[in-house]
């Protein structure tokens, strides 16, 4: 089942190779200002998986020169909220729930989300009035490790239809 932002990014997936991740960043940044702030990059997206990047500059840096916690829990929330607004219907509203971050060391360098759903996960989702989905995503460094292990859980529900007199 597409939805609007299922239908302009699968238009965007036929874009040519180059612009691929340019115009998936926009598009995103541009409904999403607060990710935007960050420098977050989408590198691919399917309604199964997201994959996005960011870099570690200046302006996400902590006091020891790495990317700050913050700005890798934004690269998690939204490498999952990505993958999961692609498959939640126009008539529900997405909403994250919950999310759980465990710092596990010094992060090295960029860092690389990919945030996966199942085909089981996105059946429910479309199947479902209102519910809720554990979203995985695997952060790593530059140095292939996973400084940072996070779960988000996100919700959907219908949306409230305005009054009319």
């Amino acid at each position: 089942m597409a939805n609007q932002f299922n239908n302009i990014v699968t238009k965007i997936n036929k874009s040519p190779l180059f612009l691929r991740s340019f115009l998936l960043t926009k598009l995103f940044t541009t409904k999403v200002k607060f990710a935007g702030t960050t420098g977050i990059k989408i590198e691919t997206v399917t309604n199964n998986q997201a994959r996005l990047s960011l870099a570690n500059k200046k302006s996400v840096q902590n006091h020891i020169g790495g990317i700050h916690a913050i700005a890798a829990a934004v690269l998690a929330e939204s490498a999952t909220g990505i993958v999961f607004g692609m498959n939640v219907p126009d008539s529900k509203l997405p909403l994250l729930k919950s999310m759980q971050v465990n710092y596990q060391r010094r992060m090295q360098g960029n860092l690389t989300a990919v945030a996966q759903l199942t085909d089981e996960q996105i059946s429910v989702i479309e199947a479902d009035d209102k519910g809720n989905v554990q979203v995985p995503v695997v952060i790593e460094d530059e140095s292939a490790e996973s400084p940072i292990e996070c779960i988000m859980e996100w919700a959907w529900v219908s949306k409230k239809r305005a009054n009319k007199p």
